[in-house]
């Protein structure tokens, strides 16, 4: 069902930005909101404006967030740029420094200084992400005079598709005090073991994430899993190209060639060409008996012995990299690995115990260079 496999790989569909697609998907969307709801739990929204498909996760993982941000002040620029669209009607149009003075009069804790270059640069990173999704169009101007002054000016439209951006709540969120709130919420005056809740969590784990790990999953899951896995993995291999591979103690959704739904691993960039190698090297070292794997699947290994891997990468392989990863010092290309490797589930670092948790879809991988490479350099 590739109408599915759409409102699954976008964060909507526009009917302004593509109006061949809006109209395919709204054709079918009977089909869709019934896989949606039935399987999912998501709310399908439909309306003159876009098609959207609510994709609530079981639970936050970092690679779910704005990756495009990079600091709190900006996910605060955004929210308080939603609260000022909200009374604009779509097709209205405004210029920068109403947003400006608004984000400073709403803006909690220290005031915002707009002659601070920092400031500017996180609102124009936050502006360019709302018109790179469709919130916003420019109508006249460049953010580059903004960037360079703060009585820079832009002229913006509001599309209207601001209102659809955040989740809606079936509940008053007023009197949430921690994160793990709006989890709880979800499941509000239902039973989580029930049949309906847990094939909701079930599918989304597997549809939303890298993979579905026991040592983070109820065990209630994985028994879903055990008496409905067969039919689970018909439904899902019936509507997507994919194949579902189910494990004592992990289960996954590989993606096939004619399969897009969402930013796929590995990736045709280096940093994927690094891990598929550092995978390469933690199967041998499982293999060979070297790193032990736990009842779960994962394997656990001192932080120390782990950066040391990625550092022999570096020093045997480097000479294929490009050029940023050949001259990066030792200890940044450490950290970006092993950030891209958690930010697909791949491992989880343990900061606290100085461990690195190596998941078992670091099994499913792997990548070398030809027999004859001898440390030549590609091309750029």
């Amino acid at each position: 069902m590739k109408e599915l496999e759409i409102l699954l790989n976008r964060r909507w569909v526009l009917k302004a930005e593509d109006k061949e697609l809006y109209y395919r998907v709204r054709d079918a969307i009977g089909e869709v909101r019934k896989f949606a709801s039935e399987k999912l739990g998501c709310q399908v929204t439909e309306n003159a404006l876009l098609v959207k498909m609510e994709k609530i996760p079981v639970v936050p993982e970092n690679f779910m967030g704005i990756l495009d941000f990079s600091s709190k002040e900006e996910y605060a620029f955004f929210c308080i740029l939603l609260m000022f669209l909200e009374d604009k009607d779509a097709q209205e149009q405004f210029i920068l420094s109403q947003l400006t003075e608004y984000i400073a009069a709403n803006m909690p804790g220290e005031p915002v200084d707009w002659t601070v270059y920092t400031s500017r640069r996180r609102l124009i990173k936050v502006l360019r992400y709302a018109v790179e999704q469709g919130i916003l169009g420019i109508t006249d101007g460049n953010d580059d005079a903004f960037m360079d002054d703060a009585d820079g000016e832009v002229l913006y439209e509001n599309t209207g598709a601001s209102r659809y951006f955040m989740r809606n709540f079936s509940k008053d969120i007023t009197d949430y005090e921690k994160p793990e709130d709006f989890l709880e919420s979800d499941w509000f005056a239902m039973d989580e073991d029930r049949g309906i809740a847990r094939r909701h969590r079930v599918y989304k784990r597997l549809l939303f994430t890298p993979g579905m790990y026991r040592r983070e999953a109820s065990e209630e899951d994985f028994e879903y899993l055990k008496y409905y896995g067969r039919r689970l993995t018909e439904d899902l291999e019936q509507n997507f190209d994919c194949h579902v591979h189910i494990h004592k103690g992990s289960a996954y959704v590989m993606l096939g060639d004619d399969c897009r739904m969402g930013t796929m691993f590995p990736g045709n960039n280096v940093i994927s060409d690094i891990v598929l190698l550092v995978l390469t090297e933690v199967r041998q070292r499982v293999e060979q008996k070297e790193w032990n794997i736990q009842q779960d699947e994962v394997c656990v290994v001192d932080s120390v012995v782990f950066e040391q891997l990625l550092r022999k990468i570096k020093q045997t392989y480097g000479k294929g990299f490009s050029k940023n990863y050949r001259e990066m010092p030792e200890s940044e290309f450490v950290k970006t690995v092993m950030d891209e490797m958690e930010l697909w589930m791949l491992i989880k670092k343990d900061e606290k115990a100085h461990q690195v948790e190596i998941y078992p879809a670091a099994g499913k991988l792997r990548g070398q260079y030809p027999s004859d490479f001898a440390g030549g350099v590609e091309d750029e």
